[in-house]
């Protein structure tokens, strides 16, 4: 395996493709083996992660201080640190997955035709699948056991930034299919952080990558969509609305957002613009708004919210369309639950979105007319997770509208085939 050094651009073609071509050869295996094998697998990688984590944390000692170095701000770092739980966290998510049902050959529907034939459309792999990432070296862990789970084999691309902590991670996934008699190749992580092994993945290696995953800023997005010679699911910034009605109760409108915005603002789900009915501003407005300044958030507001508090810093135009990741809200008064919508149809990325409301005419009006991957009614943002909706991980929030949106899991990395059974029917 080649190490974390600049190499030629023969070298790199050379190791992505051969990575593609033993990618593709494990996801054949890995497509008609048993529930109980892939079971064994992440059951196996989860007890690596657990009996390894001194080795995980000390690789990561190193990422943390070449981040430090290198100038990553606090959020980032945030996203970069594991820590024992974490890891923890980690491994039982990997076991989270293992006790899923396994979708591959599931009955998606069957019916039977006038003309005797009888059609079943049934789960299957989607193939190789790509997965290209910024600092959380976490994904290497969910991503590998959310392919495997579904009978894929993946090729795992994560940051420089995260480069110790992804291969140690690695290195417990690999075991897991070691135990398991499963081939190693099925989870692969690529060994160099020259930028050209983005460029080869997004070529898809010679036609054995099936799908690309970016899971990272805009900058990383634009690039796969932009470049991809393969079908993206598109996980794009979260620019993260959260809108409180007339209608609702103040002490559940203060809990939630301090959570929405302050409990990782390192997260997609993290709250960046809150809107205030302005139908009843005197009672909402100010204490909400206080409520934040109080535990260090900066509010970047309009005029009417600017006059609540000298604390306030004047929004700008680009704030509506900013994914801060750190403690920092831009705000402003609307005329109602028209003007959210509005508001929220002009600059959100289709990531999430929440309301805080009693009427349900509202909520209903909230969920009807915005097409965001993910609606919440009086809960936090943060609960935008694959692992909060019972999927046990995910590679992360599809904001597209093509196949896989919202948290991509197991089910979403599956294609489907028909099955159609007959006993001698022609057309004629």
């Amino acid at each position: 395996m080649l190490e974390k050094t600049n190499h030629t651009e023969t070298e790199i073609t050379a190791l992505m493709l051969d990575m593609g071509a033993k990618a593709r050869k494990a996801a054949r295996a890995l497509a008609t083996a048993s529930v109980d094998r892939k079971h064994a697998a992440l059951t196996g990688a989860a007890e690596a992660l657990q009996r390894r984590a001194s080795e995980i944390l000390d690789a990561n000692a190193i990422d943390m201080m070449n981040g430090e170095e290198a100038g990553l701000s606090a959020p980032m770092l945030d996203r970069l640190n594991l820590t024992k739980d974490r890891i923890l966290d980690m491994a039982a998510a990997v076991q989270a997955i293992a006790a899923f049902p396994d979708p591959v050959g599931s009955i998606m529907a069957e019916w039977d035709r006038p003309n005797g034939l009888h059609i079943e459309r049934v789960r299957t792999p989607l193939g190789v699948v790509g997965v290209i990432y910024e600092s959380r070296p976490n994904v290497t862990a969910d991503a590998g056991a959310l392919c495997v789970k579904a009978g894929n084999a993946v090729i795992l691309r994560g940051g420089s930034d995260s480069f110790n902590s992804s291969r140690a991670i690695h290195t417990c996934m690999v075991d897991g299919m070691k135990k398991a008699g499963l081939p190693e190749d099925a989870i692969q992580l690529v060994p160099v952080t020259d930028r050209q092994a983005v460029g080869e993945m997004l070529k898809g290696l010679g036609g054995t990558v099936d799908v690309i995953v970016p899971r990272g800023g805009r900058s990383l997005v634009e690039r796969v969509q932009n470049d991809a010679r393969v079908p993206v699911f598109s996980h794009l910034e979260g620019l993260v609305h959260v809108y409180v009605d007339k209608s609702a109760d103040l002490d559940m409108a203060a809990k939630i957002i301090l959570d929405a915005k302050l409990r990782r603002v390192s997260i997609c789900g993290a709250a960046e613009t809150l809107l205030i009915d302005a139908n009843d501003a005197d009672r909402l407005a100010g204490p909400l708004i206080q409520a934040l300044i109080d535990r260090g958030c900066e509010v970047r507001g309009d005029a009417a919210i600017k006059a609540l508090s000298p604390d306030v810093v004047a929004v700008k135009q680009e704030d509506w369309s900013t994914e801060y990741l750190d403690k920092i809200i831009s705000a402003r008064l609307v005329n109602g639950v028209n003007e959210a919508i509005d508001h929220i149809n002009t600059w959100s990325s289709n990531h999430t979105e929440a309301v805080i409301a009693q009427d349900p005419h509202v909520v209903e009006k909230f969920f009807n007319e915005l097409d965001s991957a993910i609606l919440l009614h009086n809960a936090s943002t943060q609960f935008a997770d694959g692992g909060e909706f019972g999927m046990g991980g995910e590679i992360g929030i599809a904001t597209g509208k093509m196949h896989a949106r919202g948290p991509v899991g197991v089910e979403q990395l599956t294609s489907f085939k028909y099955r159609v059974r007959g006993s001698g029917q022609i057309r004629g």
